[in-house]
């Protein structure tokens, strides 16, 4: 029988050096530490859990270690762990999967509890940003994948968290989210399926509205903030039906 928690988390920026880095990996930890999974069904990671994350065949990036701990305790325990990639943390091939996490791709749809549920990172979704969705493009792209592989690590990290790091600082953290102007809330407007509940990341703000559907229903759209400033997930209860921040 289904456990009746669920959780969503995104955003956390591991080893982004803003803030206290260190403080934020033990925020983290301790939130994942503090599940129950006696309760708890599924964790799910809708991208960004690492600033920069870059995986060659035989080469990781170091460190996490208490992060990767608390996530095998929790799978060990039955917790289902899936992840999506973000923009931050795309070029992950093999490892998470290696050890007991499932990776989806957006949009994806499942039923939990009496809820139909869309879930992803949110980038990319909706129409415009054709910029964006270009250098998207180019970050999926096999063979520059390929190109990037053949340099050293040692270069390919300090590149990656370069960018990663002036990335982040060239944006306004406190993001204020357009509504209905939005790409993101205009794919969940036109969204062909019955879903109840849209749950993403990537905009670093924390956002709960509704959005009116053509049969004069409405779903409802969440984002999750990110743990920049503080830590924060999502949880649904499927046995209360009730979802909290």
């Amino acid at each position: 029988m289904p456990k009746p928690l669920t959780y969503f988390v995104s955003d956390v920026h591991l080893g982004l050096r803003v803030g206290d880095a260190a403080s934020r990996e033990k925020a983290f930890v301790d939130f994942l530490q503090g599940m129950d999974p006696a309760r708890t069904e599924a964790l799910y990671l809708l991208g960004d859990i690492w600033d920069f994350w870059y995986e060659y065949r035989d080469v990781v990036p170091k460190g996490y270690v208490r992060v990767f701990s608390a996530l095998l305790s929790l799978m060990d325990a039955g917790v289902k762990v899936f992840f999506f990639r973000g923009n931050h943390d795309i070029w992950t091939y093999h490892y998470f999967e290696e050890l007991g996490m499932k990776r989806l791709e957006q949009p994806y749809e499942l039923t939990i509890g009496r809820r139909r549920f869309c879930l992803g990172h949110g980038d990319g979704l909706g129409p415009g940003n054709r910029g964006y969705k270009l250098m998207r493009g180019a970050f999926h792209n096999r063979f520059l994948q390929r190109c990037f592989s053949t340099l050293h690590p040692w270069l390919a990290f300090r590149l990656g968290n370069g960018w990663s790091r002036r990335s982040r600082l060239g944006k306004n953290i406190n993001y204020q989210f357009s509504g209905a102007d939005e790409p993101l809330y205009r794919f969940c407007e036109a969204y062909p399926g019955k879903v109840d509940i849209f749950v993403f990341g990537h905009y670093h703000a924390r956002v709960d509205m509704p959005v009116p559907r053509g049969d004069g229903s409405s779903s409802r759209l969440l984002l999750l903030g990110d743990w920049i400033t503080a830590p924060n997930w999502l949880l649904y209860d499927s046995e209360a039906d009730s979802l909290s921040f």
